[in-house]
């Protein structure tokens, strides 16, 4: 049966959480004593990944990376002006982000209790305000005040908006974040600029570690107590997906092949994740 809710996916933000602060992108205030944990668990399998050519930390980097220098694009290329983080879990991307453009308007959110950690977060430190806010949403929802369409009726329709979820849609079989792709497409119709960025890990049968992709797979679904389905087999597959759902203009970008461009972190083979632009 596919999963029909969404609350096995925070662990894994802590964990994130932790890297980001690693790699000198985040605030020690996202940190985590379960991030450190979690990060310490996890060594001698990370480091056993790596002898297969598998960095999850490279990767993680590359996506986040990769990810940051697309909003950067569309704000100061398309006049993006509304950003939104769903599933924003521990991400500092919109502390950073305010603080380099501070006439954005950046919502981060999640499920009600890491919306509620997160909003404690922020205020916490100063960062919360008018034009930084934290909402409940779960992507499940068809209606109600955790629904998208609570959550984006809380904007401009006039301003151009990117919508953000990293790390989260592999956590749901194809057929229901193929639903919330429909719904994320109908509200974005509403405003005057609608764009999505996401990550997502394609089933790369031809990759040359994919066997250990596989098995990496499964540890990620038992630690954040769920199933972990990769999607789609190719390139052509993924833009028919997105096109289905409402997308009009569907980029598929590869952080490996990016990153001599935009001199992100680089690994040894070819990539395991894709990053998709997507526009209504």
């Amino acid at each position: 049966m596919p999963r029909t809710d969404s609350a096995h996916i925070s662990p894994s933000a802590h964990y994130t959480g932790y890297v980001w602060y690693r790699h000198q992108l985040s605030n020690p205030a996202f940190v985590t004593d379960f991030g450190r944990f979690a990060h310490v668990v996890l060594s001698p399998i990370t480091w056993a990944a790596r002898r297969f050519d598998i960095d999850l930390e490279r990767l993680l980097l590359q996506r986040h990376l990769l990810i940051d220098a697309l909003l950067t694009e569309a704000i100061e290329q398309r006049g993006v002006t509304q950003v939104v983080e769903i599933a924003c879990g521990l991400s500092p991307r919109g502390q950073r982000f305010r603080q380099r453009y501070p006439q954005l308007h950046y919502v981060e959110a999640d499920l009600p209790p890491m919306a509620a950690r997160k909003r404690r977060l922020l205020a916490s430190q100063g960062w919360l305000g008018e034009q930084h806010q934290v909402q409940a949403v779960d992507i499940l929802a068809a209606d109600g005040e955790c629904s998208l369409a609570a959550l984006f009726a809380r904007l401009d329709p006039a301003q151009p908006v990117l919508v953000i979820t990293e790390g989260l849609v592999n956590y749901f079989e194809l057929g229901v974040i193929e639903g919330f792709w429909a719904r994320l497409a109908e509200q974005l119709k509403g405003f005057v600029q609608g764009s999505y960025l996401t990550d997502l890990y394609p089933d790369l049968q031809e990759h040359p570690s994919y066997r250990q992709l596989r098995w990496g797979v499964g540890l990620v679904g038992l630690l954040t107590r769920g199933k972990y389905p990769l999607h789609y087999r190719d390139q052509a597959a993924i833009e028919a997906g997105f096109a289905r759902c409402g997308f009009r203009q569907v980029a598929v970008l590869d952080p490996h092949e990016e990153s001599l461009r935009r001199q992100l972190p680089r690994g040894r083979l070819p990539g395991l994740v894709r990053v998709i632009d997507a526009r209504v």
